[in-house]
This record gives structure tokens, C-alpha cells and sequence, in this order.
């Protein structure tokens, strides 16, 4: 019997996966539960495994390729004698699939686009006769001369990430990528500014990344929920004081952030609360998930789970192995799309206010600007200085309402301007 192997939905938002390796080559035996190819999702690198003992017959999308979720990717033979009927097989699928593309071009006659180049396999013995590296670790090995089966990986079972790729290249910093080489269509072409950036391509369009579309499908479904959106301004001197105790210790602001909001949520759980179409869904856990700009564009929400249990010195440690493994895309789904509550951080930037857009599936996000010396009247009819930063909430307007938010960042301020220390406890 000839088994299909399709692209798995490795998230709830994937709608097409891309082959980063192959495991194995076809003619390969392959056991149940045996990891056979590594696809990158929306926002990781995962092994898939075989449900089928066998061999591996045909390939049908190659490394550097997509494919929508459910769409065969290989042929697995239950015997070697079955190998050469799954080719066959897999001709005339490929066969039919031409077919069906030249109809649907001729009917549509849309307008030829110079195809991206796959991603090139190296071919090097690694494991199973191939190198084992992430998209990003192949990149830059091309832009700084590295090679690869020279390299040891540091990434999950051996694979090669791109820190292995700079420091092998003695770098400390990835460099800017070259501009591509594809000549812009007349409709595209423009004349250059005078003072462009070096390396950015002018007059091109360049592709999005898998990460970026996924954000783009999941900011355009964020946009029919009925939304709105309430600030706040929160005095944080006593939150500075205790952040210059404990840094030392290894404690990050965006952990003491995180742990604060999980502490005011824990009062307020319809803030952690999402839609349904049955109703408002309660949330038993208050998970924090804070966005991270990667690398490439796009951005993913590392999550810090049970945040409002969890104490301030290890909420520290994971916060920083999520985003040391989001940028080499090593998180597991659980990791970043478990999220109830999500913090956007720009104040580290500078930026003194902005609104956020909701993610999907989460009632609220949290906008947080910077931290400024701003002149305020005391208590007492004085005037003097204190450090007070901008938040502003997006909320989910069908469950939560105006009150309630407001109530929710009362409560957060009061915890954050009178009581931070409660967060080490």
C-alpha cells in the first residue's frame, strides 16, 4: 500500500507550510513515529514525523518549497516492490496538477511573475547524507562564505542555527543582506532616491516571509472585531526603584511588566477572557504573551505561562530563553501560541503612545510607552518630577466594556505606583 505524507497544520492560524530539510532521501526506510522532513511554520522549525513504516518513495515538494496544509508532500511504499508504482503514482499526480494550472492560468491570464528561487540543498554528508540547518543558518552561509558541513549545530538534534554560521564567520551581528539581483518589472521600476539606504532594494517587491503572512492573516481577522481602546497614565518611580534592586539579579522590566499585569488580571479574569460564539470563554490560566520584532520581519508573542504564579526571578529566566529560541525559531507551538493576554512593549524604542491591534482570539492587549520625567502636581499643591509612562488597552468590545477595562488598568496602577515590591514576593 502507498501512504500520502501531508503538510501538517503545526498551528491553529497555518495555512501552508514550508520545507526547511529532508530527513530522509527517497529510498530510505522509514519507521512509525521516525522524524522524515522538517517544516517551518508560521512561526518555528518542527520535525514531522512518519504515521506509516516503509519507505520513503517520492518526494513531492522539495526543500526550499510550500505547500498548503493537507497537500501531499511525499509518497510513502509499505515495500520496496510498491516504490516504483508510487512514482508512477506521483507522475501523473504531477501530471494532473499541471493540467489543471494551465487551465486555471488560461482562464485567469494573469500576469507572469518571475518565480523566487528554492532554496538550494546542500548536499553534504550530515545525517542521512544531508545537512541539517535552518533556513537563516543556509542564508547566512552564503553571504559570508561559510561551509556549512565544516559547522558543529547547536540548534535541536544538531541542527545548524545561525549563530553557529557567525560565529564560525567570527561575526557578532547578522550583516545586511545584499540586495537581490532581480531585475524590477516596468510597472515596478523607479529611480532610486539619492539618500536610499544602502542594501534596500528600490523600485522591487519582495516577497513576505512565512512569518510576515501569517501576521498579515492575522491582523486582517483581527480588523472585523469590534474594538476599542482606553489609556491610561501610571507613575512607575517606585517600579524604576525596584527594577535598579533587582536587575542584578538577573530580573528584565518586561518580566516585572508581565508579572504585574498577571497580578491585575488574576482580579480581573473577563480582561483574560476571549469570544465565542456560545458565549464569553473564561481562561484557567493568565499566560502573558509579549510581541517580539524578529529578525526578516514579522513578529511572534513568546508566552509566559501560569505568569501570575510563576515568581519574578524565574518569569526572568524563561523570558529569556523564549526570545534567545524565537530568533533561531526553536519555540514549540504551546510556546508562542498559547497566549490569553498579550503586552506590546515600544516604550523601549522611545515611543511615548500608540494603540495596538488585537490578536486573535485574545479579548485584550496592553500598549506600553515609555517611561519620562514629566513636571505633576503633588499631593501636597507642589510641583514636582515624576517618571510616568503612557499605556492604552484594546479591547474586545462584544464581552468587555469600557468599565471594565478602566477598572483593570485602576488596578494596575495602583499595584505598579504603591505596592511593586509585591511582585518579588
Amino acid at each position: 500500500m502507498i501512504h500520502d505524507l501531508f503538510m501538517p497544520a503545526l498551528s491553529s492560524t497555518m495555512t501552508e507550510g514550508k520545507i526547511v530539510s529532508w530527513e530522509k532521501s527517497p529510498g530510505d526506510k522509514v519507521e512509525k513515529g521516525e522524524t522524515v522532513v522538517v517544516v517551518e511554520s508560521d512561526k518555528a522549525d518542527m520535525d514531522v514525523e512518519s504515521f506509516y513504516e516503509g519507505y520513503l518513495a517520492v518526494i513531492t515538494v522539495p526543500a526550499g518549497e510550500a505547500a498548503p496544509v493537507g497537500a501531499p508532500i511525499a509518497l510513502v511504499a509499505e515495500t520496496e516492490a510498491e516504490i516504483e508504482t508510487a512514482k508512477e503514482q506521483a507522475a501523473q499526480m504531477a501530471q494532473q496538477g499541471s493540467a489543471g494550472q494551465a487551465q486555471k492560468q488560461t482562464a485567469l491570464a494573469p500576469e507572469p511573475v518571475k518565480a523566487t528561487p528554492a532554496i538550494a540543498q546542500d548536499t553534504t554528508s550530515r545525517r542521512n547524507g544531508r545537512v541539517i540547518a535552518s533556513p537563516r543558518a543556509r542564508k547566512l552561509a552564503k553571504e559570508l562564505k561559510v561551509e556549512l558541513n565544516t559547522l558543529k549545530g547547536s540548534g535541536p538534534h544538531g541542527r545548524i542555527v545561525a549563530q553557529d554560521v557567525e560565529a564560525a564567520a567570527g561575526k557578532t551581528s547578522v550583516p545586511a543582506a545584499a540586495t537581490p539581483t532581480k531585475t524590477p518589472t516596468p510597472a515596478t521600476q523607479v529611480v532610486p532616491a539619492k539618500t536610499a539606504p544602502l542594501g534596500v532594494p528600490q523600485g522591487e517587491i519582495i516577497s513576505f516571509n512565512t512569518l510576515q503572512s501569517a501576521v498579515v492573516r492575522n491582523m486582517m481577522a483581527s480588523l472585523q472585531v469590534p474594538t476599542f481602546r482606553v489609556g491610561y497614565t501610571i507613575t512607575t518611580d517606585e517600579l524604576d526603584k525596584l527594577y535598579q534592586k533587582v536587575k542584578s539579579k538577573g530580573v528584565t522590566m518586561t518580566a516585572l511588566l508581565a508579572k504585574a499585569v498577571a497580578v491585575a488580571l488574576a482580579k480581573h479574569p473577563l480582561l483574560n477572557a476571549s469570544y465565542t460564539e456560545q458565549g464569553v470563554s473564561y481562561r484557567n490560566t493568565i499566560n502573558v504573551a509579549v510581541a517580539v520584532a524578529m529578525d526578516g520581519g514579522g513578529l511572534i508573542t513568546p508566552v509566559l505561562q501560569n505568569a501570575d504564579q510563576v515568581d519574578i526571578y524565574s518569569l526572568s529566566r524563561t523570558w529569556k530563553s523564549l526570545v534567545e529560541r524565537s530568533r533561531t525559531k526553536q519555540l514549540q507551538p504551546e510556546e508562542y501560541n498559547s497566549g490569553t493576554f498579550t503586552l506590546s512593549n515600544l516604550g523601549m524604542f522611545g515611543v511615548d503612545r500608540f494603540d495596538a491591534i488585537l490578536p486573535p482570539g485574545q479579548g485584550s492587549i496592553l500598549a506600553i510607552g515609555a517611561s519620562r520625567p514629566q513636571v505633576v502636581a503633588t499631593a501636597n499643591g507642589m510641583m514636582g518630577v515624576r517618571r510616568q509612562m503612557q499605556v492604552n488597552i484594546t479591547c474586545d468590545h462584544r464581552i468587555i466594556y469600557g468599565a471594565d477595562a478602566a477598572s483593570f488598568l485602576q488596578d494596575l496602577a495602583k499595584l505598579i505606583e504603591t505596592d511593586p515590591q509585591s511582585l518579588t514576593l
